[in-house]
């Protein structure tokens, strides 16, 4: 992590268990099923997990690029970073500038600025009340498989959205998550022998509004949990059962650190 934003040495850990509270929370062991013989449970892989806050997308992005040398180097751990980015429109390998429909003068009035990346994917947008993951995980070797890499988070980002007692689902032959109101998040990932970056967006109490920019992803409707619930969320709170249940899915345990006050 950037020495700007890396948590000092005087640091605090605290571990997630995917079905506890989202205060303080120790690791859950996972079900083996049966077996022949009394055979030990394979220890779970570290998680770290960082909360950014309010980040510039350009900032973020520089993280997930050292966080992703480290892991290949073997210095670092897979790592989850968590983020509110300010109004951004990104576009993805497949995006083409006829997906941005609002020009420069209108962007600029509105403080959007463009970013163009290496993830899957056409355009999106990240903004204030907007929930950003980025897993930078190493697949190899027992996940090396792209399809089942996208599966997980949606079905992470699922688990974690029914905690609020939103019901949500994945399409056939899309990505992201969806609901009868629209699709709640986007997934654009990208992978470079077998370390991920980018991520996934959760709309939580996202101004709409922004998307009408662009053609987002496939142009489908899209919504937010404060739309579906009828009042706003706590972005805390959603961070906390989506750090639980992705540790759940990826069979890991979630280790937080963050700085001392």
């Amino acid at each position: 992590m950037p020495s700007g934003r890396a948590a000092s040495s005087g640091t605090r850990s605290r571990s997630f268990s995917p079905r506890e509270g989202t205060v303080t929370m120790s690791a859950s062991s996972i079900p083996l099923g049966k077996t022949w013989g009394a055979l030990p449970a394979m220890p779970q892989r570290l998680l770290q997990v960082h909360r950014l806050g309010r980040l510039e997308y350009g900032a973020a992005y520089q993280i997930q690029k050292e966080t992703e040398a480290a892991i290949r180097r073997g210095t670092g751990a897979d790592t989850l970073l968590l983020v509110e980015h300010p109004h951004v429109l990104t576009l993805g390998r497949r995006a083409t500038a006829a997906a941005v429909l609002a020009p420069a003068d209108v962007r600029e009035a509105r403080g959007v600025a463009l970013f163009e990346t290496n993830r899957g994917g056409k355009a999106t947008y990240h903004g204030l009340g907007q929930l950003v993951g980025y897993p930078i995980i190493n697949l190899s070797p027992a996940r090396e498989d792209v399809h089942r890499f996208v599966r997980d988070l949606e079905e992470a980002l699922i688990r974690a959205l029914a905690d609020f007692d939103i019901e949500s689902f994945p399409i056939k032959g899309l990505t992201g998550v969806h609901t009868t109101r629209g699709k709640i998040a986007a997934i654009g990932i990208h992978i470079a022998r077998w370390i991920t970056t980018h991520g996934f967006a959760l709309n939580v109490n996202t101004d709409l509004s922004y998307f009408d920019l662009i053609i987002a992803c496939e142009g489908e409707p899209v919504t937010s949990m404060k739309e579906i619930l009828g009042r706003e969320v706590s972005l805390r709170a959603v961070e906390d059962r989506v750090i639980a249940r992705f540790a759940e899915v990826f069979e890991m345990t979630a280790e937080e650190t963050t700085n001392d006050e």
